[in-house]
């Protein structure tokens, strides 16, 4: 069974999507119409800004929803018969998708992610605080260091065995990542973030979303959908918008993910959006699966005829 699966932020780079559009009609449509959503021109966003732009989390979010959607829709119309079981994202990823198995409209989803993109920019700046890496460390272990410390750190993401990431205030997130190297911790690499994404830090945004999400249509999902917060498939619909509420302030529980899809019967997992990052999780956490990832034309070409 395959898995479509859609990158976070950190995977963003100048030009992303851009051979897709002038390759893709389907994939060219999906920017136009995410453009209208917002009101402001993704395609050039994506297109001509620089990394700096690009980072900036109200941008980047909307630049990887855009990108991914367009990737998936150009490699539906190359395959138009291929059944696809599973879908799941990493944090932002989410959203996509959720449009790609139907839960969403594009343009609702569009307008949903602008909205949770300067929603968090905004908590970055009202309430600052920051993210690390941390490599080679069990996970109940680096659970210590953070509770060791004043201030507010805590497990954001667990992105595959090995690879865990902390955060909350910048101090604590600093003094966390002392004590997981004095536990064993390999390495702990700050990361160039603009908030403390998953952490108690973002539960004023992750409220202020949940009204936006409330008044959001969902309907029935062509495939099932696993939640960053459950690790599991979604099994009502209805409850999507309080789990992408809690998101925000919660754990994306990436492993777990990758883990209950395989369980599920997913062999194959193809990335789509820009870079191979979620790829990369993935092989770390079960090498028996395959991996693939359409993010340009000679990607899509190789997706499209099985290589």
């Amino acid at each position: 069974m395959i898995a479509i699966v859609f990158p976070g932020q950190g995977s963003q780079k100048p030009g992303m999507g851009k051979e897709l559009v002038e390759a893709s009609p389907e994939a060219r449509d999906v920017f136009r119409r995410v453009s209208d959503a917002v009101g402001f021109d993704v395609e050039k966003l994506c297109f001509e800004s620089d990394e700096e732009t690009l980072r900036q989390t109200q941008n980047a979010q909307i630049a990887l929803f855009a990108c991914g959607v367009a990737a998936y829709r150009a490699l539906e119309a190359r395959l138009p018969d291929q059944r696809v079981g599973a879908m799941a994202g990493h944090s932002i990823g989410e959203y996509p998708a959720l449009v790609a198995a139907g839960v969403f409209t594009l343009e609702e989803g569009a307008r949903l992610v602008r909205t949770r993109g300067d929603l968090m920019a905004r908590s970055g700046q009202e309430r600052p605080g920051t993210m690390a890496a941390v490599l080679g460390l069990e996970r109940d272990l680096l659970e210590e260091a953070c509770r060791e410390v004043e201030g507010i750190a805590v497990i954001a993401n667990d992105n595959c065995p090995g690879q865990l990431v902390i955060s909350g205030e910048v101090e604590a997130v600093r003094l966390a990542g002392l004590a997981a190297q004095a536990k064993g911790a390999k390495r702990v690499l700050p990361l160039n973030v603009s908030g403390a994404f998953h952490s108690p830090l973002m539960e004023v945004p992750a409220r202020e979303m949940g009204v936006a999400l409330r008044q959001a249509t969902v309907s029935p999902a062509t495939a099932k959908v696993y939640s960053n917060v459950t690790s599991e498939a979604v099994e009502d619909v209805a409850s999507i918008p309080a789990l992408l509420e809690r998101q925000l302030s919660s754990p994306v529980r990436w492993t777990e993910s990758v883990q209950h899809m395989i369980r599920d019967g997913v062999d194959t997992f193809i990335e789509c959006g820009t870079g191979e990052v979620l790829c990369g999780l993935i092989r770390r956490t079960d090498k028996s699966v395959r991996t693939m990832a359409v993010q340009d034309l000679a990607s899509l070409e190789a997706v499209a005829t099985g290589g």
